[in-house]
């Protein structure tokens, strides 16, 4: 694995860390490599129920593609069928957090939405500066950003390209909060710990099934969920959650 990911495992919560903090832990083709690998360890990992991903430094998150690698792709076809870090992170089978600091921009902001939680230090900024070098986002800008925080706002990033600050990438709903810098891993590690503690199987349908609603139709969706809402019922976690509640104790989870 490249030098510049590390993944980590701890309490049943992976750590991701892109760790090249000298170049705002901007992509290379290795650490596209190594992310893709880091995230098929978690997703075959059953002792894994949940993965952080984050930036090592105060001033990035990641910075999105390292400018200077593109024109090493020798045709733009090669560049189009390239392996996409964002594409990898939405693999993840397992629920995830991006803890935000500092920069987030390009595919830098589609990681961290490719995520299902995202919070963030006070001194991030989020966004989509494509179009700043003549080009526009691929990793999933435009639909996820739409999604989160509505199509004018993602219409003035987009095609702007400017950054907005952590206040408003809260107050627009990309983030769910915004927390002291020196606090931002230890409260990922605190969300991530109460996701571990609940029911595994159970925490990836939902992560299914809140990608579903965004694509599914309004029926559809409904039924989708109850189909999986009767997997849940049918797993021995529930039944033991059902237990635990008539015996007023705490559930004990074992992902069966």
């Amino acid at each position: 694995m490249d030098e510049n990911i590390l993944c980590t495992v701890e309490n049943q919560i992976a750590t991701i860390t892109l760790n090249r903090p000298a170049k705002l832990n901007a992509m290379t083709p290795e650490m596209i490599q190594s992310i893709i690998e880091a995230i098929e360890r978690c997703n075959r990992d059953d002792t894994v129920r949940v993965v952080i991903v984050t930036g090592a430094g105060e001033k990035s998150f990641c910075a999105g593609s390292d400018i200077r690698e593109l024109d090493t792709y020798p045709t733009p076809w090669a560049f189009r069928s390239r392996p996409d870090y964002c594409d990898a992170v939405r693999k993840l089978v397992k629920p995830s957090i991006a803890a935000v600091n500092g920069y987030a921009f390009g595919g830098g902001l589609e990681t961290a939405m490719s995520c299902d939680i995202r919070i963030c230090s006070p001194n991030a900024r989020f966004a989509a500066p494509e179009i700043k070098l003549g080009w526009i986002g691929g990793g999933g800008m435009a639909v996820n950003l739409a999604h989160a925080v509505g199509p004018s706002n993602a219409a003035l990033m987009i095609m702007t390209g400017d950054p907005i600050e952590a206040e408003k990438a809260l107050a627009w709903g990309l983030v769910s909060e915004v927390v002291a810098s020196d606090k931002l891993m230890d409260r990922a590690r605190e969300i991530a710990g109460a996701i571990a503690a609940r029911a595994p199987i159970a925490a990836e349908t939902a992560k299914l099934n809140l990608r579903a609603a965004f694509s599914m139709p309004l029926d559809k969706a409904i039924e989708y969920e109850r189909d999986l809402q009767t997997v849940c019922f049918a797993t021995e976690d529930a039944m033991e959650g059902r237990q635990a509640f008539k015996e007023k104790r705490a559930p004990v989870f074992k992902r069966r």
